[in-house]
């Protein structure tokens, strides 16, 4: 029979494409993934086949793609989670070297976690890998040859264990296979420490994917109770998390609130504290806020005001949660006379930024995240703009190539300004580049503009401002435009409205007694501050900004 040299299945998350390539490299052989041909030939991530077409639609596709590798390839092939299911595959699989990568539950939970990219395992992770392996587990060791367990083992143990149980050896006899840095077969994960300051401690912002399994180590075992602040829009996952942490002993409460900025008044961080109060929350309790920004922005605040202060982990879900809202301890709701003027500086014990999280996010939410990227970039890292402008497209979406990047290298500058200016005494007010428009031009709209879309706008006024007051080059002031423009993010707002925004600015917490204050640059990634600049100047800068 002729077809592959070794056929790799298993449960979603087992590692078969991180084993399949390390083998493949031992035994001089080409690697392929049926997941990967599906992706490829359909143009869109499996996840999106999930949601746009039906899984019954998916399996056709994936019993055609896997028909064909078992009919072309030669080397090492690894099937999809769910291949195993069709019979005429199973069949296909007979006689052949066939080897089941096996993992219990926990390890289960630990590699695949909040992974919305896994569109089977998207909101109770221990719940719905029972129910799979329930249904599976007979089929992978009905279509094996050999099993292979993979828990608590490195790529290189599994592979060898592997090319032991067939019999394979290297292509290069008596060479030692190729040694590789310890990990586990899992994505690799980036820790980015933000330091703390006086009466606050350091903590990790981690990013990448396949991240719950380090919730619980950040709770601690002193916790007794847990309370999971989610929005109306995750209510399931925000459920599932409650669900999860109660499966792992501790008391734990979901507390819905509404969606966006609905949920940043007094009215909302009231009925939390109820919530709180309720279960008999103490000091040594913690609050887990899993959302956007406006989600985290509150879970802070209420942690912080609770008993003056527990502590708290966010999750947060959008790409502005994550390269600005849920690092640097900034907590706070909005009122009638502005956004965030109620407050406080309540750094969490960590972040955990699961990248498939972004995966199922509207276009439109994930591109107003670009807005907090690119203003890392003008501020204090141009590499930012450079990945950008190489794929503009590719930046809308989070299946481009550089989006782990942007996202890390953002995350990195604001982390380097937090440390050293917790409390916006000084240097932390270069975070606020394009900011003090963009307030007013949210509560112009009563919160109905997505804030990264008026961030965008309000970087594209501080631009001009830093061009009609001398600071700012024209090339990297008409660069503001290009870049924006080119992502999709907006550059104007109603010219008329220039009166009411100007009296809202005047309160902003950025201004200084009567002197409003700006953000300007002097250069790329030199930031300034514009102190009472004359309105003339404001005037004329809002004339390239007004339409």
């Amino acid at each position: 029979m002729t077809g592959p040299s070794v056929v790799l299945v298993g449960p979603m998350g087992v590692g078969k494409s991180t084993v399949g390539e390390l083998l493949a490299e031992r035994l001089g052989v080409a690697f392929r993934d049926t997941d990967a041909d599906i992706v490829a030939s359909q143009g869109r991530p499996i996840a999106d086949i999930f949601v746009e077409d039906g899984e019954a639609a998916f399996r056709a596709i994936e019993k055609e793609s896997v028909r064909r590798a078992l009919a072309e390839h030669t080397g090492v092939l690894a099937l999809g989670g769910g291949a195993v299911l069709d019979p005429d595959t199973r069949a296909n699989l007979s006689g052949r070297p066939v080897v089941y990568l096996s993992m219990d539950v926990e390890e289960a939970v630990r590699r695949t976690g909040l992974n919305a990219a896994r569109p089977l395992l998207a909101i109770n992770p221990r719940k719905q890998w029972r129910e799979l392996m329930e249904a599976r587990r007979h089929l992978y060791e009905g279509v094996a040859a050999q099993v292979v367990a993979t828990d608590g083992r490195t790529p290189e143990e599994v592979t060898q264990d592997v090319q032991d149980a067939l019999g394979l050896t290297n292509a290069q006899a008596g060479n030692a296979p190729a040694q590789r840095q310890e990990e586990a077969v899992t994505a690799s994960v980036t820790r980015i420490q933000v330091g703390g300051s006086a009466g606050s401690e350091p903590y990790e912002v981690l990013v990448g994917r396949q991240l719950l399994g380090e919730l619980a180590g950040l709770i601690g075992e002193r916790t007794k109770r847990v309370a999971v602040l989610h929005p109306e829009a995750l209510a399931e996952t925000g459920d599932a998390l409650r669900a999860d942490l109660a499966g792992q002993g501790f008391e734990a409460i979901a507390v819905q609130v509404p969606n966006a900025e609905e949920a940043k008044t007094a009215e909302v961080a009231a009925y939390c504290w109820k919530a709180l109060g309720q279960s008999g929350f103490t000091r040594s309790d913690v609050i887990v806020g899993v959302g956007g920004g406006a989600t985290t922005d509150l879970a802070g605040f209420v942690a912080a005001t609770w008993l003056r202060g527990v502590r708290w982990i966010a999750i947060p879900t959008t790409v502005l949660g994550m390269v600005d809202a849920a690092i640097g301890g900034k907590t706070g709701i909005n009122t009638a006379e502005g956004k965030n003027l109620v407050g406080s500086f309540h750094p969490p014990v960590g972040v955990l930024c699961d990248l498939a999280a972004l995966d199922s996010l509207p276009v439109n939410d994930y591109v107003s995240g670009l807005a907090e990227i690119i203003k890392a970039g003008f501020i204090a890292d141009p590499a930012i703009l450079e990945l950008i402008e190489s794929d503009p497209e590719g930046a809308r979406s989070p299946s481009g190539p550089h989006t782990a990047e942007l996202i890390e290298r953002s995350i990195k500058v604001k982390a380097e300004v937090v440390s050293s200016d917790l409390k916006e005494s000084g240097l932390r007010e270069i975070l606020n580049y394009g900011h003090t428009l963009a307030h007013a031009i949210e509560k112009n709209e009563r919160y109905q503009w997505r804030h990264g879309a008026a961030v965008a706008v309000g970087m594209h006024f501080a631009a001009e401002l830093g061009r009609v007051a001398g600071r700012l080059d024209d090339a990297t002031a008409d660069r503001h435009r290009t870049i924006l423009e080119s992502v999709g993010l907006p550059l104007h707002y109603r010219y008329d409205q220039w009166p009411r925004l100007l009296e809202t600015m005047k309160v902003d917490k950025k201004s200084r007694g009567d002197l409003l204050r700006f953000i300007v640059l002097d250069g790329l990634a030199k930031p300034t501050v514009l102190e009472g600049p004359d309105p003339a100047v404001l005037l004329a800068a809002y004339g390239e900004v007004g339409e």
